[in-house]
């Protein structure tokens, strides 16, 4: 993975663990048309990461989605998670994803447990009710680029 900007490894690693906004992933159609979702991530580090890829997001979908499909035909991706309001910060990157089965629906409890504080919900029993599939996606990165306006934006805070 290389990291651009001004920001450093671990803080682009911090940021992302601390703000919970969706990820916003774009992608291409059959078609060749551009796509844009927003998803739910985490971010995790896989037991055999390398030093150039030592981590990766993880999102939870239908498996029925069309993403899935547009995904499975094209897997280069870009994404952005990036504060809503003043002073903007955030990370922008591309790679590939990779999706598979989540029968037990691991990573979307997970992301339940992270943007919603649990799975005590008519959102969350939606979710995980048993006839719904759902699969991961797994976004491994190859260019990561953090930034932080802070500085220049003291007084909009």
């Amino acid at each position: 993975m290389h990291v651009r900007g001004s920001r450093s490894r671990s803080e682009i690693e911090a940021f992302l663990d601390e703000t919970t906004v969706p990820v916003r992933l774009g992608c291409r159609t059959p078609a060749g048309n551009p796509w844009m979702v927003s998803l739910w991530y985490r971010r995790r580090v896989p037991d055999d990461a390398a030093d150039d890829r030592p981590w990766i997001l993880e999102c939870a979908t239908a498996s029925s989605a069309d993403l899935v499909s547009f995904l499975r035909a094209d897997p280069a991706v870009s994404f952005e998670v990036s504060t809503n309001r003043p002073p903007y910060r955030g990370v922008r990157g591309r790679g590939s994803v990779t999706i598979e089965p989540d029968p037990e629906k691991e990573t979307l409890r997970s992301l339940l447990e992270r943007y919603l504080g649990g799975t005590d919900s008519e959102l969350a029993e939606t979710l995980l009710a048993e006839e719904r599939d759902e699969v991961t996606i797994t976004i491994e990165p190859d260019v990561v680029y953090g930034w932080d306006y802070s500085d220049r934006m003291q007084e909009s805070e």
